[in-house]
């Protein structure tokens, strides 16, 4: 894959060069909106008590203050992607960090439950049109792939970092300020991160590409249906007409998007990545791979507080060494890819992922809390090297010429996955007679997630 595969595209910006003094300040100023959301997206989970005291809000209302930031990212990644070939992946960056900066500004200052909603709408927006893009950006920026997976490992690590820590930086601001801080600390971090975008990330081609407004239009409606059923099925309830309404919605909007997406002479989804067998498997690895950590994780909350009588307090400080762990593995896939490629890792840390959640399927109140964090801490090690080295073979696979739509997908791949996974587990649980039958189950899935995501690699991507 070389930058000659980008001079197809027509574009108004010169040539981007990329040299060796591309260095660790771009991989940071990419690294700075992921950063931000991620933390975004914790802390507001910290948050929710002493904002829905101070703001005297419904518990409907604060539950739309957390899932409508979901829900308007996932729905417009694929518009987000789109974007970024017209108008340049740097553009779009910007564009949409900007927003994110001022939708926080606005939450911040919210003075009411519907002002905060609206905030956190347009955060998600933010981010659908950053997050694509950033990828894409660190595509371009490290030509030589070596190099560029070797990159996705430290900036993974970055982004794991914060989102291990978000919890505690949520509760200190929450503590020492008040709910408003944990949007105002995005100001700084937003603002830092344009002024290096703009000094030190390079531009990138655009293509002369319509935006197909239509098809986009069936394309989230498809995608917010299903985010709205995901998320609102556990308290509606599963077959409840909202919920029924929302998946029948949605699934006829997916069927009129592809159906259009079939006929198109150009369509959204570049043909050659419909029928490239290493795109498909290496995102339908991502979203197993979120499928099991996010569920599990859910599972794993509540597990140690219910069964295990843990306070929240306390649950947290247990899940710590078992989270923090994912900055390892992302650090140890940097290492390991200049001389083993993104495959071989991949495939090593699933197998073991895979083999340490079914250990757990034996789970009882015998088993002691340092047996339980010592084989998780293993898995999320391993889901540390399989993340970064998923992330990879996507964009191997897309080429340069694809890479904003590349992530894109990706990203709804994986929102999707994580949702899929949340759901899942919540039946799993409400379903089981007691605690550790749910845990037992909830783990035995979670292996096969991984197992399965496994054999895509071992029989789908071939490559380095």
């Amino acid at each position: 894959m070389t930058l000659q595969r980008a001079s197809d595209l027509q574009t108004d910006t010169p040539r981007l060069q990329t040299n060796s003094s591309t260095g660790m300040a771009t991989l940071v100023a990419l690294a700075m909106g992921f950063v931000m959301a991620t933390l975004d997206v914790t802390v507001v989970n910290v948050a929710a008590a002493d904002l829905q005291n101070k703001l005297d809000i419904t518990l409907a209302s604060l539950t739309w203050v957390v899932d409508g930031y979901i829900l308007s990212f996932a729905s417009l990644l694929l518009a987000g992607g789109s974007l970024a070939n017209r108008y340049g992946a740097k553009t779009v960056y910007m564009g949409g960090l900007t927003l994110f900066v001022l939708a926080s500004l606005l939450c911040a200052l919210a003075p009411s439950g519907a002002i905060l909603v609206t905030g956190r709408l347009l955060q998600g927006v933010g981010a659908a049109f950053f997050m694509p893009s950033s990828l894409s950006l660190l595509a371009y920026a490290y030509p030589d792939e070596k190099k560029r997976a070797k990159m996705f490992g430290i900036w993974s690590a970055i982004v794991s970092v914060a989102s291990g820590l978000g919890p505690f930086i949520g509760g200190v601001l929450v503590e020492a300020c008040g709910w408003r801080s944990i949007f105002f600390i995005n100001l700084p971090i937003g603002i830092l991160g344009l002024f290096m975008t703009h000094r030190v990330v390079p531009q990138t081609p655009r293509a002369a590409v319509e935006l197909h407004a239509v098809r986009h239009a069936w394309g989230m409606i498809a995608l917010a249906g299903l985010c709205y059923a995901l998320i609102e099925g556990p308290s509606h309830g599963w077959t409840s007409p909202s919920i029924i309404g929302a998946v029948c919605l949605a699934a006829a909007a997916a069927i009129l998007f592809l159906h259009r997406e079939r006929r198109a002479a150009a369509p959204i989804i570049p043909v050659r990545l419909r029928r490239d067998s290493r795109f498909a498997a290496a995102n339908a690895v991502g979203f197993l791979i979120n499928f099991g950590l996010f569920g599990g994780t859910f599972m794993l909350s509540l597990f140690l507080q219910k069964a295990r009588e843990a306070s929240p307090f306390a649950a947290g400080v247990q899940l710590l060494p078992m989270m923090l762990v994912f900055v390892a593995g992302n650090l140890l896939f940097a290492r390991l890819t200049p001389r083993l490629g993104a495959r071989l890792p991949m495939l090593a840390s699933l197998a073991v992922a895979g083999i340490g959640s079914l250990l757990l399927v034996a789970i009882s109140p015998a088993t002691p809390y340092w047996l339980l964090a010592v084989v998780l801490a293993a898995v999320n090690l391993a889901v540390g090297v399989a993340v970064p080295a998923m992330t990879a073979a996507v964009m191997q696979a897309s080429g340069l010429s694809d890479a904003n739509m590349a992530g894109a997908i990706l990203n709804a791949n994986r929102q999707m996955g994580a949702l899929f996974g949340v759901a899942v587990m919540g039946v799993v649980l409400h379903e089981s007679a007691d605690w550790y039958r749910g845990a037992s189950l909830a783990f035995l899935i979670t292996g096969i997630a991984y197992m399965t995501a496994g054999g895509l690699v071992w029989r789908l991507i071939r490559t380095s």
